[in-house]
């Protein structure tokens, strides 16, 4: 039906399967062929509260009844007043000015001009390993993949990559791992940027498409005590960890800081285009008026989503059930791990953001990843890779997924893996 169509789609998009979806509900696609899949992809941490939720459709659809875009340097809107509103009750007190976009990439860039405008100062500072977009200066504080970089030199500068602790990569304990990558973040202040030209730090609170790698408690406490006695911002990159996505609302909560700018976007408005940049007000009033915007930022309807998106999550206790679920999953994924020890380097995660790294005699296994992916595939289960090395399954449930549904992924899982060990 659509074979004459499809080869008139951009080839720019990876493809992860071919599949043509015809509906969704809940942990569920089905394609045009009538199939059902297990979807632990959630459209890349998306659909948070799984596809079609009836209370956020409902939502979509009253507010279209009522004003479908609003813009927000001519007029406001209710539905963007009232997303501010609940909010407020979810981020810490100190963040109180919100600022929407449209995507992941947009909220990190305006995050970024943010820290510029606030600080006074011009040089950035990542982690290795680290996704944060594909706009030209999201592209150059991105180094998950080279691929994402290739052929689009020179890129913006004054950008600065420090390491991100995976102490499964360097093959250390959390505390060793912790002590040489403050050293060598230490060093880079000596070396190459200088604290007092660095605007921010922005860091996954989780890494997402470098490995989906949670980072050592003291790490994160430490970087945020040397951002205070710089003065240096930190950026937390919650995109794709935060609203309720690791078992907290935010991940920066399991660490006990406070980021200076938090950039959201993903699971906060289950499906409809949204971002946000949240931070203090004595920060934000630093940003001059009219030197960072857009269009489409803060639409009616996606803001209408987002509202119900939030109200799900919190009536539904979906912060708690990621948590246990989670639990649930790396319990079964560890069990997988103990089987197949020669396939199964790692076993990691937060909540619902997890991952089952491959090694192949220590080393990075990507073709055994591609394999098991391909054949979960098959058997009904959608899943995704990440990782520097295309080594890693990452899993992505929706937060509204189920104990049976859990267990159903992880059986099609040990099947794929039974099937490619041979």
């Amino acid at each position: 039906m659509y074979d004459k169509i499809l080869p008139h789609v951009s080839p720019i998009w990876n493809r992860n399967t071919n599949l043509i979806v015809d509906h969704a509900k809940g942990s569920y696609i089905y394609d045009v062929h009538g199939n059902k899949y297990l979807d632990f992809t959630s459209g890349i941490g998306v659909t948070s509260t799984g596809h079609c939720h009836p209370k956020v459709v409902a939502a979509i659809q009253e507010q279209a009844s009522q004003l479908l875009h609003g813009q927000i340097n001519i007029y406001y809107h209710k539905p963007l007043l009232e997303l501010i509103e609940a909010l407020q009750q979810v981020v810490p007190t100190s963040m109180d000015s919100f600022y929407f976009t449209n995507s992941g990439a947009e909220c990190i860039e305006a995050s970024v001009k943010l820290a510029k405008h606030a600080t006074g100062r011009t040089n950035v500072i990542v982690f290795n390993g680290g996704f944060h977009g594909r706009t030209h200066l999201t592209m150059a504080m991105t180094s998950s993949k080279v691929g994402l970089r290739r052929n689009y030199q020179p890129l913006v500068p004054g950008i600065f990559v420090a390491p991100y602790p995976y102490s499964f990569y360097y093959g250390m304990e959390d505390d060793d791992t912790t002590d040489l990558c403050l050293k060598e973040l230490k060093k880079l202040l000596k070396g190459q940027s200088a604290p007092e030209e660095t605007a921010c730090m922005v860091i996954e609170p989780v890494l997402g498409e470098g490995g989906y790698v949670v980072p050592p408690i003291r790490f994160m406490q430490e970087l945020r005590d040397i951002c205070t006695n710089y003065g240096i911002l930190l950026i937390a990159d919650e995109v794709q960890s935060g609203f309720g996505r690791t078992g907290k609302f935010f991940a920066f909560e399991h660490y006990g800081i406070v980021p200076d700018i938090m950039a959201v976007a993903k699971g906060i408005a289950s499906g409809l285009p949204l971002s946000g940049v949240i931070t203090r007000s004595d920060l934000a009033a630093k940003w001059l008026p009219g030197s960072h915007g857009g269009t489409y930022g803060g639409n009616a309807v996606a803001c209408a989503a987002a509202i119900a998106t939030l109200k799900v999550i919190q009536e539904e206790g979906l912060v708690q059930n990621a948590q246990v679920r989670g639990e649930q999953l790396r319990e079964r994924l560890k069990e997988l791990q103990y089987l197949y020890p020669t396939m199964i380097g790692d076993v990691r995660g937060l909540g619902l953001m997890d991952a089952v790294e491959f090694t192949n005699q220590g080393q990075p296994d990507p073709n055994m990843t591609k394999a098991v992916v391909s054949s979960a595939l098959e058997k009904g289960l959608i899943l995704l890779t990440c990782g520097t090395f295309d080594n890693v399954i990452r899993w992505i449930p929706p937060l509204i997924v189920t104990q049976q549904e859990i267990d159903q992924g992880a059986d099609i899982f040990s099947q794929a893996l039974n099937k490619c060990s041979k």
